[in-house]
């Protein structure tokens, strides 16, 4: 069980502004973090972590992290933290990396053979893929037996057919060790795919905080399909116009009409939205 309740200046994007987070989370829940950039997410995990300083509290499973000017050390605080990058030893083998945080050789492997890895053991990770460095990475996070795994857009910068596979072992190494896990994404998908509960953060404040399917899907009415995208071109073909819109990582047209055409700029974000639609479904 973990009580959140801290505060922190921050400077964002539109100036100052206050971190504000007061949270519960129960013990093994899966907690995705989402927002636009500078919102405070990535703030809200590093002062888990300890690695920022904040005011308030934290308590996980009745022992006190913060409070006040008290302040368990990261060392202390038996989490695990996959980032971006994957800060791996590259000195190391894939195996040594992982017994560098804790001499227990049995679950080091079982890790590995979880996540496929165990092959690779005896490599050094320059010699991997990036989806596999993020496997080991995501393995040394998980050395510990982590009361709190963090991890910050770990997958971000890898291809959706990764991603996807990757999401799939993060979903089986959480159910296994029934580890307490908080995921800052921008990802739909894996975010619906992987969490119970989804917290939204705008300008340092929690402004929504429920179940996936509650935050992210946004029809309403009669409307069966309703996606968000960027516009980035307007072609007139003969008589009508068509908009290039970005959603995901696909490219949609959609035919509009003049008066439509008027209200929309290139660049800006827009929603699609159908209200009759027969869908077809092909794999």
């Amino acid at each position: 069980m973990i009580d959140i309740d801290v505060q922190k200046k921050l400077h964002g994007i539109s100036g100052e502004m206050k971190l504000a987070a007061k949270l519960h989370i129960n013990r093994g829940d899966f907690i995705a973090l989402t927002g636009s950039s500078g919102s405070g997410k990535t703030t809200l995990l590093r002062i888990l972590a300890g690695l920022e300083e904040a005011q308030g509290k934290i308590t996980v499973d009745g022992e006190t992290w913060l409070d006040g000017k008290k302040i368990l050390s990261p060392q202390k605080r038996k989490i695990g933290f996959v980032f971006q990058d994957y800060a791996l030893f590259s000195n190391m083998s894939i195996l040594q990396n992982l017994l560098f945080v804790q001499k227990n050789e049995i679950l080091a492997k079982h890790l590995l053979q979880i996540t496929q890895l165990y092959t690779l053991k005896d490599r050094l990770p320059n010699t991997l893929s990036g989806g596999q460095k993020q496997r080991v990475s995501l393995c040394r996070a998980m050395m510990n037996r982590p009361k709190l795994l963090l991890m910050d857009e770990p997958l971000s910068a890898l291809d959706p057919t990764m991603r996807t596979k990757l999401q799939h072992e993060i979903l089986t190494l959480h159910k296994e060790f029934n580890t307490t896990t908080i995921l800052v994404s921008h990802d739909p998908s894996e975010i619906y795919r992987l969490s119970a509960r989804a917290i939204v953060l705008e300008k340092g404040a929690i402004i929504k905080d429920g179940t996936p399917k509650d935050i992210l899907l946004q029809t309403s009415g009669s409307q069966k399909f309703s996606f968000e995208g960027e516009l980035l071109d307007i072609i007139k073909v003969d008589v009508i116009y068509i908009a290039i819109i970005s959603i995901g990582q696909q490219l949609v047209e959609v035919v509009v009409s003049s008066k439509e055409v008027q209200s929309l700029k290139i660049g800006q974000s827009i929603r699609v939205s159908t209200k009759a639609f027969s869908p077809m479904i092909t794999s």
